[in-house]
């Protein structure tokens, strides 16, 4: 009879170059549960001279790491893998309890970080040089594919979990050292949580460091220092401007790998199948409450289709369960924080003001807003030009399919998308017109494949994080050639 590991204890503690200890800051972070509100523990934050012991020490540690053989880099990842599965509650529960998923949301989410684990243990093994000829008798030339070095990490607290592994995970399976800073709101589910998981699987002390410090006192420095050859960011995108900035300046240039903003279109054509589009856009508007970057952000449906998605959209919307996160029927729980439901309600008197009709309301219940629809949005209304994070949306009438492409590419952001049609071929031709990562055909745009490219177009980022594209982000290549044979030089 098998029975669960016991929970991991001392999480009020950082992994800090290769010790688990508090942080030398003299501030506290307390943690709490968006739901009940309740303080989950105290926290003592790190400082720069913390982050600078971390990023010293996981220098020196990834040269040996690198040099180990790809099966034993993977091995880690698959003992992380099981670890996953032994303690899947566990990481369930800190889930629920410290970003306030849903435990639909935060299950989602456990197979999503567990599926990216899964895919890097192949990692190693993925890595590729290539022979390139030469016009020069007697020489080649090769191209051998290396680990960047140290990674620097950070993390959102929309998806903790996952958008940290989705990174974590590849950067030290290709051989990389990696130090973490999480949001503030999910120190232990956007670091903590997974470092015990890696020590646990036996990854060597100092790789691996967590650095929960302020931002306004470590943010910059922990880009601009020397140390990490890549900044991989995944969050808003006034703050990854800054970022790649940062990054791009100064003494120390570095790769930087950004997914940013969204506001995400949902586009219904006439000839779609209307009660199929209105489950789709039901799930990826408001799981987690739409704190989801690729969350569905505007509806577009086209004139014909109009009214009957809208009446259905509005029906369903009203039967969704709001309230415990921790109740497996609960769609809609917590926002992160009373910052974010103030933002919230800012938003939907601006769209009553602005003239949006609505269809679906409700009153806030502590940090719990229940569904918000608009219809007859325009596309110079807030609520359809700026990213929501939240369980708000606007559905917009496009007079045609023309039309529909034009409204869906009448922002500056460019993650993810979908479009929902009878004909598939209509639907690849109306996706490869959207300026987009990421366009899915009759599905929801909160993609779950663990081989996803990820990244965006326009203010939405630069980069691609899994698969292949992961290979190519946090590894380099180094030109080396070699002459056989003696040269003539033309002086």
């Amino acid at each position: 009879m098998s029975t669960s590991p016991k929970p991991f204890d001392n999480l009020d503690l950082q992994p800090l170059a290769g010790e688990w200890r508090k942080g030398s800051n003299d501030r506290c972070l307390q943690v709490t549960n968006p739901y009940t509100r309740a303080t989950l523990m105290s926290l003592q934050m790190a400082n720069q001279q913390d982050m600078d012991k971390a990023f010293a020490r996981a220098e020196q540690a990834q040269a040996e790491w690198a040099a180990l053989p790809p099966a034993a880099r993977a091995e880690v990842m698959l003992k992380a893998v099981s670890i996953f599965d032994a303690r899947q509650e566990e990481i369930i529960n800190w889930l629920i309890q410290e970003s306030g998923s849903t435990r639909l949301k935060a299950t989602i989410e456990w197979s999503a970080a567990r599926g990216i684990t899964l895919e890097a243990a192949s990692m190693p093994n993925r890595v590729h040089g290539r022979i390139v000829e030469s016009n020069i008798p007697g020489k080649e030339s090769r191209v051998y594919r290396k680990p960047l070095g140290v990674v620097g990490l950070i993390s959102p607290w929309n998806f903790p979990l996952h958008l940290t592994q989705r990174s974590l995970a590849p950067a030290l399976a290709l051989g990389n050292a990696v130090v973490v800073k999480p949001a503030s709101d999910t120190p232990v589910t956007g670091g903590l949580l997974l470092a015990r998981i890696f020590e646990e699987a036996g990854l060597p002390a100092g790789l691996l460091s967590v650095v929960v410090g302020p931002g306004s006192e470590i943010g910059d420095a922990f880009v601009a220092h020397a140390t990490p050859a890549l900044i991989s960011f995944t969050g808003s995108t006034q703050v990854g401007q800054n970022i790649g900035r940062i990054a791009t300046s100064g003494d120390h240039l570095k790769h930087v790998a950004l997914e940013l903003g969204g506001n995400s279109p949902f586009v219904v054509l006439s000839d779609a199948d209307v009660e199929q589009a209105v489950n789709a856009a039901i799930f990826g508007k408001f799981l987690h409450s739409g704190q989801i970057c690729m969350a569905i952000n505007r509806i577009i449906v086209e004139g014909p289709a109009y009214e009957t998605f809208c009446q259905r959209f509005a029906e369903r919307a009203r039967e969704l369960k709001c309230g415990d996160p921790n109740l497996m029927e609960t769609a809609v729980g917590p926002v992160a924080s009373e910052r974010q439901l103030e933002g919230l309600l800012e938003k939907i008197k601006t769209a009553k003001a602005e003239g949006a009709r609505v269809l679906v309301a409700g009153e806030a219940n502590g940090n719990v807003l229940p569904p918000h629809v608009f219809a007859d949005v325009t596309a110079d209304m807030e609520i359809a030009r700026e990213e929501i994070f939240g369980p708000l949306v606007g559905i917009q009438c496009a007079k045609n399919a023309e039309h529909a492409l034009e409204l869906a590419n009448n922002t500056r952001y460019g993650l993810s998308s979908a479009v929902f049609t009878g004909s598939i071929e209509r639907g690849v031709r109306f996706a490869q017109g959207i300026k987009a990562g990421m366009t899915h055909i009759n599905d929801m745009p909160v993609n779950d494949e663990a081989n996803a490219p990820f990244g965006g177009e326009k203010n939405s980022g630069v980069g691609r994080f899994n698969g292949d594209w992961a290979i190519e982000e946090f590894t380099t290549d180094h030109w080396i050639t070699v002459q056989h044979s003696n040269r003539d030089y033309p002086f």
